[in-house]
């Protein structure tokens, strides 16, 4: 997990951060030297007062530094910088350096999540503007109107234009993490379906093996020491399935482990029936030969054959079935269906048990539907034939797209 020591874990957006220490400067600096060494040139060269020359130099040293609390505050500095900029456009001499520090405060407030003081400002400034230029110089009147509003609509584009990019990468950048976090999800779900298959299949044949072997102890060894076989070779299979699965979870690379096929069912099912429980198989698949007999011994990649994942997920939903009824139905027999039906394989485990899986579904239960349903399938639960025992019902998609 990032988050540590009650940190919050979510991102910040990008935009509403500050640049660093040099960065920060550079406004202030360029509304500087655009604006004051032009405005003494200006007021020296045109025999404008001296005291109009120092309070227009004022003016455009004022609204430069006031830059430098921008980024922090764009929305007050703007409403500072927006009359000294009405002071340089319209104190004597009757033209100067245009006030950058206005264009500039407004494009930072529109980007930094101030757009309703910037637009605010801006619509007074321009009244403002055309009524000081109407009064103060009406024969020049509209040339500074049209300048006035062409500098204002240009900053307030720009501004609205980065603005609307960083909004859109932010979404982008929110959109993406949570994808990361959902596929990050979805697989420690795989993984802990995977973890509970292994170690449930396992350990329930484990437990029933071990258990017979003890009972046989001493009236049969032959048949005990089968039981003990039995437990060290379920031991080390589910050992190194468990191996591949927290390798996975490492991020490391896991042991290349082909994925169970429906030709290794039965074999899967003569292992329960070593648990003491009599198992049926009924298929009619194609290519499966009379029905009852062994009807999975066809190539996976055959035609008639359902595509690989629908040939795994079977295989471990059959499994997970008949661990369950092993560990929790006291069933003596089981009926495993496998049907084509149109698009879809039908699998179905019938047991005649005492049904405890519908009034308490676990997590073999959750980890079976899940996996029907990543695959695009569905999986039902139902109490068996004439009410006694469970049926689980499965719909997989014969082929993937």
């Amino acid at each position: 997990m990032r988050a540590r020591d009650g940190a919050d874990p979510s991102p910040r957006p990008r935009g509403r951060r500050g640049p660093g220490r040099v960065v920060a400067l550079v406004p202030a600096l360029v509304a500087l030297l655009v604006q004051v060494p032009p405005t003494l040139a200006v007021g020296v060269w045109t025999e404008t007062a001296p005291a109009l020359i120092a309070v227009r130099t004022a003016a455009a040293v004022l609204s430069a530094l006031a830059l430098l609390a921008v980024w922090k505050r764009p929305g007050p500095t703007v409403i500072v910088i927006a009359p000294l900029a009405l002071v340089l456009l319209f104190l004597p001499p009757p033209f100067g350096p245009p006030p950058v520090a206005l264009g500039i405060a407004l494009v930072i407030a529109l980007v930094r999540a101030a757009p309703v003081w910037a637009l605010a400002t801006a619509c007074s400034t321009w009244v403002l503007g055309v009524v000081l230029a109407e009064l103060l110089w009406p024969t020049g009147a509209p040339q500074r109107i049209i300048a006035g509003t062409v500098m204002l609509a240009v900053c307030l584009g720009l501004g609205m234009g980065i603005r609307s990019r960083s909004e859109r990468m932010r979404r982008r950048e929110a959109l993406l993490e949570q994808r990361r976090r959902e596929a990050e999800q979805a697989e420690r779900d795989q993984i802990a379906r995977e973890l509970h298959d292994v170690l449930s299949h396992s350990l329930s044949q484990i437990s029933v093996q071990a258990g017979m072997g003890l009972h046989l102890f001493d009236r049969d060894p032959a048949k005990a020491r089968e039981s003990l076989g039995n437990v060290r070779r379920l031991a080390g299979g589910g050992l190194e399935e468990a191996r591949g699965v927290l390798a996975t979870l490492r991020g490391e690379e896991a042991p290349l482990t082909p994925e169970p096929q429906l030709a290794d069912l039965p074999a899967l099912l003569e292992q329960h029936r070593g648990l003491g429980l009599a198992i049926t198989l009924d298929s009619d698949l194609e290519g499966a030969g009379p029905r009852g007999t062994d009807p999975l011994g066809a190539d996976p990649r055959d035609a008639g054959a359902p595509a690989g994942r629908t040939q795994a997920t079977a295989v471990r939903i059959v499994r997970e079935a008949l661990t369950n009824v092993v560990r929790h139905s006291g069933a003596e027999t089981a009926e495993v269906r496998l049907r084509r039906e149109g698009a879809a394989l039908r699998i179905e485990v019938v047991d005649d048990g005492v049904g405890t899986a519908l009034a308490h579904p676990g997590a073999g239960i959750r980890s079976m539907r899940d996996r029907a349903e990543l695959l695009g399938g569905t999986l039902a639960l139902g109490p068996g034939p004439r009410g006694r025992g469970t049926i689980v019902t499965a719909r997989l998609p014969w082929r993937q797209t």
